[in-house]
């Protein structure tokens, strides 16, 4: 049994965030039916497809569900909502805050209304501040939260992620507090309101070690970790490619330089302790780059395996579903869905990757690959 299981989510979040979130709980166990506008979340036409409605991007962030499409303008809509509100542990959305009072499902009325429910607020900043209601993606949480700015700081160019890292990592802190409040209710039988604002939580991803030496008044530093900063940190080049290698304790860095035949550089004052190092960060990894560049990739990886320092090749993404720990681990899973369109194929998704208490989490279709797919309560 998952830990889940039993409990019920209305998901009427779009896009990436809310999405995500509530994949999360149906890999937990949870039944989660999707509620779609008519033309559906946007993601089902974003990349390509082997079926209409059922792109790449969409596949990503909604395994497992079942999905229902209203359109909340019409009011027989929005009674069917109800009745599945009715149902429901949690109720869970992505709406600004203004959207929500028109459609009859602002955090008051429903709590009122089901004072055992959950209601998660999936929003772009927190209803406290002046940016209450603002839109936001993305890209614009990557900009507002220093994201961006990072970028700039070791490379000398603005740019975000080449991943959705605001809305997947808000996706998961959304998922672990709608968790929370599930537990508090279990102890008081209350339900309530949860708010995930985007940019809070991102501006806290991106403090836990970028606040730096702005922790103390007045600053004994610059904000900005300097290890993660210095644009040596990025995979070495060898004389025939590229490893990932970290080298990262005193005794790492010992047996290091000791194997490159420089052990005196151990002592060195500029690396004789993680303090010194953290101070001559890039002239240390430019340093050891140029040792690491003398031998094959082949020879990093055995030598950081007899000197136990952590290192790996470089995987390219779609080297990922031939890697042999993850093939062993069933990570990737082939799902026949009954077919739709005469060309339909196998899908390949993202299984899921851990176990509960013997009990191992499994994926599905779930009716998410239509509209109208829920049965509505009568």
């Amino acid at each position: 049994m998952l830990p889940l299981q039993g409990v019920k989510v209305l998901d009427l979040s779009s896009v990436v965030f809310g999405p995500l979130a509530s994949q999360t709980l149906a890999d937990y166990g949870a039944e989660v039916i999707k509620v779609e506008p008519p033309e559906g979340d946007s993601t089902r036409h974003t990349g390509p497809a082997a079926e209409p409605g059922m792109a790449a991007v969409f596949l990503g962030s909604n395994r497992s569900k079942k999905s229902v499409a209203l359109d909340l303008k019409q009011s027989a809509a929005r009674e069917a909502l109800m009745a599945l509100v009715a149902q429901a542990d949690v109720f869970m959305h992505s709406m600004r805050p203004q959207k929500l009072g028109g459609l009859g499902i602002d955090p008051q009325t429903l709590i009122e209304r089901f004072p055992r429910l959950v209601y998660a607020g999936l929003h772009g900043f927190s209803q406290h501040g002046p940016y209450a209601g603002r839109p936001a993606y993305d890209d614009v949480i990557q900009g507002m939260s220093g994201l961006a700015s990072l970028m700039q700081m070791q490379s000398g160019e603005a740019r975000y992620l080449p991943t959705i890292a605001a809305d997947k990592t808000c996706a998961l802190v959304a998922a672990q507090a709608i968790l929370a409040a599930l537990f508090r209710r279990e102890r008081t039988g209350q339900g309530g309101f949860v708010e995930i604002p985007m940019f809070e939580t991102m501006v806290s991803f991106n403090l836990v070690e970028h606040l730096y030496g702005n922790h103390f008044e007045p600053p004994l530093a610059e904000a900005g970790y300097p290890r993660v900063l210095t644009p040596w940190r990025r995979p070495w080049r060898t004389a025939d490619g590229h490893i990932c290698m970290m080298p990262y304790t005193s005794l790492h860095w010992r047996r290091f330089f000791a194997e490159v035949g420089e052990p005196a550089l151990a002592d060195d004052p500029r690396f004789v302790d993680i303090a010194a190092r953290t101070r001559h960060i890039g002239e240390l990894l430019a340093l050891a780059g140029g040792f690491v560049a003398r031998g094959s990739t082949a020879h990093w990886l055995a030598t950081c395996e007899r000197l136990e320092i952590p290192a790996a090749p470089v995987s390219r993404l779609e080297d990922l579903p031939r890697d042999p720990h993850l093939a062993a681990t069933g990570f990737f899973a082939e799902l026949d869905d009954p077919p739709r369109t005469p060309d339909f194929a196998p899908l390949v998704q993202i299984n899921c990757f851990f176990f509960f208490f013997k009990a191992e989490a499994g994926i599905q279709f779930g009716s998410v690959t239509g509209f109208q797919t829920c049965p509505l309560p009568i």
